[in-house]
């Protein structure tokens, strides 16, 4: 049974023309109230097709980034009423099905974010294709990550979200427009005492998915590496961070 609460997927796109229709059809509309696409300027038909589909497209005229995108779509999420947010990546590596047991917990009030791990059952991740160097990369990052926020989770990296209209009422315009975003909204939820609740869920890795290589992605884990040494500056006082400043509780 769908939830009271008003619920609406993001699709933060870029080049996924090839995915799209595919990951739309697998969303299970008799759970979601509303679809929004938002393209980050793309050079492939993603807008063309999107717009085919009948849905709801917002089209950045210059790429902004990975964050970027996310804020674009949370602003016009909220501005539709939105009390449940889910994104959906349009490369159709995560899978929508999902959805109905992203959206319960939070609208029971269990807790303000669901996260769909893969690394919860760590072999349906490689049996999805994840690439080892990626898969270990995952590991390694999530014990730090866990270690220095004094948190529990299996997995801090995954694309595949859903969150309450309270999380992203937190200030996210100043977190980072780049792949790190994910990493800081975790930090606020986690200065703000907010609860993240993680469901196992599987992926799959195809020529069509998008995915950062190798370089980016070690550009990635030491960005990082700098959202984590903020944290630890700004909870010991030696510095203060807008972005944590506004949602600390001492």
């Amino acid at each position: 049974m769908a939830p009271s609460k008003k619920v609406v997927v993001i699709l933060p796109a870029y080049n996924a023309e090839k995915t799209l229709k595919k990951t739309l059809f697998a969303i299970p509309k008799d759970w979601i109230d509303d679809i929004i696409l938002v393209d980050d300027a793309s050079y492939d038909n993603t807008v063309q097709v999107s717009r085919k589909l009948g849905l709801k497209t917002l089209v950045h005229s210059k790429n902004l980034g990975y964050g970027g995108n996310q804020k674009t779509c949370y602003r016009e999420a909220l501005k539709l009423g939105a009390d449940i947010v889910v994104m959906v990546h349009p490369d159709f590596q995560y899978d929508p099905s999902f959805i109905p047991e992203m959206i319960q917990p939070i609208a029971r009030g269990e807790c303000e974010a669901v996260f769909g791990s893969r690394m919860y059952v760590k072999r349906n991740a490689r049996l999805g294709g994840m690439p080892y160097w990626k898969f270990a990369a995952n590991i390694f990052l999530t014990w730090l990550e866990n270690l220095v926020l004094g948190m529990n989770l299996t997995e801090y990296h995954s694309g595949f979200r859903a969150y309450s209209r309270k999380v992203l009422e937190l200030p996210l315009h100043l977190n980072s427009d780049d792949f790190v975003f994910d990493t800081e909204i975790i930090v606020q939820m986690k200065v703000t005492g907010m609860k993240i609740k993680e469901i196992p869920i599987t992926t799959r890795y195809f020529a069509e998915a998008s995915m950062i290589g190798f370089w980016r992605s070690a550009e990635y884990g030491l960005g990082i590496l700098n959202v984590l040494r903020k944290f630890i500056l700004h909870r010991s006082g030696l510095r203060n961070y807008e972005q944590f400043k506004s949602t600390i509780q001492r």
